[in-house]
């Protein structure tokens, strides 16, 4: 079993929270989908319920969003710290 390096992890961990993020924002972006009814009675429950829905669909990309962001800040760290170890490594060596 070969363990990666904490730059490439860190690139990976870049990489994914970036796909998160689109996936969140492209789901926050989408239109609420707009449904006729004939019924007056039966369409003001149906807005009422799916609009909920996308309510609630849209908190939780909302969160995944920021997750996401979380997740890339860090991974950055991890890049950070792999680099000032790696510095620090032919500080003294030379």
């Amino acid at each position: 079993m070969q363990i990666p390096s904490a730059m490439s992890s860190g690139v990976q961990g870049l990489q994914g929270a970036q796909n998160d993020l689109a996936q969140a924002t492209t789901t926050v972006a989408k239109p609420e989908p707009v449904q006729t009814s004939p019924s007056a009675y039966l369409a003001e429950d149906t807005v009422s319920l799916s609009s909920q829905s996308n309510s609630t669909d849209k908190v939780s990309a909302l969160i995944d969003a920021q997750q996401a962001v979380n997740h890339g800040q860090a991974s950055a760290e991890v890049i950070n710290v792999a680099n000032e170890n790696v510095g620090t490594i032919i500080d003294l060596s030379v």
